[in-house]
């Protein structure tokens, strides 16, 4: 596994956006602990104290995309990704801590109503604080989906949060203007439940992904329907697809329409991953074990030399055999042959190639011979058609071994 230049990028575009937001989140902070000293809104220093834990937030998220940049090495071969995996997860933790310190703020509001000085300029600091807070929630949920960064999307809904506790302050401050301070403490109380809700619900997540738990069933039916598109798979079973930080891993089992060469199972592999990895920019490893299908029934032909049924004598040459005895073979038993003419004995030129056109049209799978020559191995192989050599003296026990 390789750290490329794209995911490179990808992670450093997210720790710009987190060191973006640590910055504009201490210059907040500071806005609303001066105006909240000076107003005496105990409301807006609380929420200066909560903007300070966003600092330490956006931290931790920064110092997680930083490390998983770093490259995969002998004691990480898997490379650092789960590192931004547990900074959501400390995040989401804070998000939960938040909600139950805003609880306690709220209930506190509630039997305490405290009347505000400068209400004004408050109300002005909440409305910025509102207006910034959305913002960068709005703009790390777009970098976080981009990069594909759980840490920061959990970081762009505490800032989300963070907008909603500036409504409870500014609505506390007004209903302070107007006389009602206690429904301050009201609102804030079922807020800070849904803030708690989602602060557990995105901790479980976390959880999730940090014990290799798949928890995105249509990525893998997604998967599965890439695969099945590519030429030569015939079924596939035991997804396994799980997330490091902002990236995706996943192994597939993938049975084949037909048994081949070591050389095209590498080239289906191949063909696999390159049309996985173009459709879903956050696979960053595939492993793959193929294997035959396993078919009730199989298909063999044989080159012969006369119209004789089971009794026919085999030819040692493909391309000039007159014949070719299809037998069709299922739990160790013939259970039907019929004898056909070889269309390609009529051509002078690449007679070999088309002959090899008219067992893959036959739907062959298994062809007893000697050599057939590179021209037609290719077109064989390309159909994977297995090639075997005659084991066995009578044609009967030739086609049963081949079968085996």
């Amino acid at each position: 596994m390789i750290l490329d230049n794209k995911k490179r990028l990808k992670l450093k575009k997210g720790a710009n956006a987190a060191k973006y937001s640590g910055l504009v989140n201490l210059i907040l902070a500071v806005i609303k602990a001066i105006v909240g000293f000076f107003s005496g809104s105990v409301a807006l220093i609380a929420d200066a104290v909560h903007s300070f834990s966003d600092i330490f937030a956006s931290i931790a998220v920064y110092i997680g995309l930083k490390l998983s940049q770093r490259k995969p090495d002998q004691t990480f071969p898997y490379g650092y990704y789960k590192v931004e995996t547990f900074t959501s997860l400390i995040i989401s933790i804070i998000i939960i801590v938040s909600g139950v310190g805003i609880a306690l703020e709220s209930f506190d509001a509630f039997l305490n109503p405290v009347i505000i000085d400068i209400p004004l300029i408050s109300l002005l600091t909440a409305v910025l604080s509102i207006g910034i807070s959305l913002w960068l929630s709005i703009y790390k949920d777009r970098v976080g989906n981009e990069i594909g960064s759980k840490a920061l999307i959990n970081d762009g809904k505490h800032s989300l949060i963070d907008v909603f506790t500036s409504i409870i302050v500014f609505l506390g401050i007004l209903t302070s203007i107007l006389g009602y301070p206690q429904l301050q403490g009201v609102a804030g109380i079922l807020v800070a439940v849904l803030i708690v809700y989602v602060g557990t619900k995105l901790a479980k997540n976390d959880v999730l992904v940090l014990l290799d738990a798949c928890i995105d069933p249509e990525k893998v039916e997604r998967i599965k329907k890439l695969a099945m598109s590519i030429e030569g798979v015939a079924g596939i079973h035991d997804i396994k697809v799980r997330r490091s930080g902002p990236f995706v891993f996943a192994d597939l089992h993938l049975e084949t329409k037909k048994e081949f060469s070591v050389e095209h199972a590498n080239l289906i592999s191949n063909n696999i991953e390159k049309k996985i990895k173009k459709e879903i920019e956050d696979l960053d490893s595939l492993t793959i074990k193929i294997e035959p299908e396993k078919k009730l029934k199989m298909r063999i032909a044989v080159p012969v030399n006369n119209e004789n049924g089971l009794n026919s004598d085999i030819s040692e040459h493909f391309g000039k055999a007159p014949y070719f005895l299809f037998a069709d073979v299922s739990k160790g038993k013939i259970t039907s042959f019929n004898l056909k003419e070889n269309p390609g004995l009529n051509y002078e030129r690449k007679r070999g190639i088309k002959t090899a056109e008219f067992l893959r049209d036959e739907n062959t799978d298994i062809l007893v011979s000697g050599d057939v020559g590179e021209g037609p191995m290719y077109v064989l192989t390309t159909e994977f058609i297995k090639i075997v050599t005659f084991k066995g003296n009578k044609l009967t026990d030739i086609i049963l071994n081949a079968s085996k």
